[in-house]
């Protein structure tokens, strides 16, 4: 485990030194890892020399203290993983070390976008992510950077970051990893109780709803993946919509080809998001 920039810094160029000319890849996570972080391990190996994962419960994502606090930590069982997975080099820093200035710090906006979605019910959430891994990409530098898309949106407004800023750094991006019942895998699932997650388990079937009415428009997605909710108690439906993955707005009922369904709930207090691609005709 690396704790400071400067100790990552010299430990990148020794390595790369020794290397030649290595490939870099670069995995940014908030710890906890689960199956979906190895499947991102395993790719980022596939396409690079050398890959970085760092580790960093980002307090610019978390509404309160409260919620900072209450996520789950498990220090030694990631770096377990990650040795036995032979990642390179892990970048663990404290708050400290990446936000000296706490708070009060440069920060990178997501702009109108950041505010829609998962942005309406945490309109801070997408400022202090990309603050954090414009800081973590400035840091490693890497030639390629990996996400998983179980966060369609994450992903959107990285890309479109690295773009607007000029980031020298490859975006690749690794299919949602999921249950047996069609959960994507994280760390909420664990915490459900088999009732809660058998409600849980309707949110990608609304997706496939939606993605098996596709041909007769938006309109009628939409519609099917509501109806297959209907009778749910446990669900509270945040938000569900399909939208364009060139701008990541909503489609109108005359869009025709690739969209986005996305759909957000919480159930017994837990946050889940899913989408899925479809084709409108």
């Amino acid at each position: 485990m690396i704790r400071t920039v400067s100790e990552l810094r010299s430990r990148l160029t020794e390595t790369r030194a020794a290397a030649g000319t290595p490939r870099v890849a670069f995995i940014s996570t908030i710890g906890a890892l689960h199956d979906g972080h190895i499947d991102l391990v395993h790719h980022a190996r596939e396409i690079a020399d050398i890959v970085v994962v760092s580790i960093f419960v980002n307090p610019l994502r978390f509404r309160t203290a409260d919620e900072r606090t209450a996520y789950p930590r498990t220090p030694e069982a990631d770096e377990e993983l990650l040795t036995s997975l032979g990642v390179d080099i892990v970048f663990a820093p404290d708050e400290a070390e990446l936000l000296p200035r706490g708070f009060d710090t440069t920060k990178v906006t997501a702009g109108d976008l950041g505010l829609r979605y998962e942005g309406r019910t945490r309109p801070f959430y997408f400022d202090g992510l990309l603050t954090v891994e414009a800081k973590l990409l400035n840091i490693v530098r890497p030639d390629v950077a990996v996400y998983g898309l179980r966060d369609r949106q994450r992903v959107f407004l990285v890309e479109r970051m690295v773009r607007d800023l000029f980031v020298d750094v490859e975006i690749a991006t690794v299919d949602t990893v999921r249950e047996d019942d069609g959960l994507p895998i994280s760390t909420r699932v664990g915490m459900l109780e088999d009732r809660d997650r058998a409600a849980a388990a309707k949110l990608p079937a609304a997706l496939d709803a939606a993605a098996s009415n596709a041909d007769r428009g938006v309109d009628a997605c939409i519609a099917a993946a509501q109806s297959s909710l209907m009778g749910e108690p446990r669900i509270r439906l945040e938000y569900l919509s399909v939208v364009d993955p060139a701008t990541f707005l909503p489609v109108d009922e005359g869009h025709a080809g690739r969209a986005l369904a996305l759909i957000a709930a919480s159930v017994a207090g837990h946050r889940f998001i899913d989408n899925a691609e479809i084709v409108l005709n």
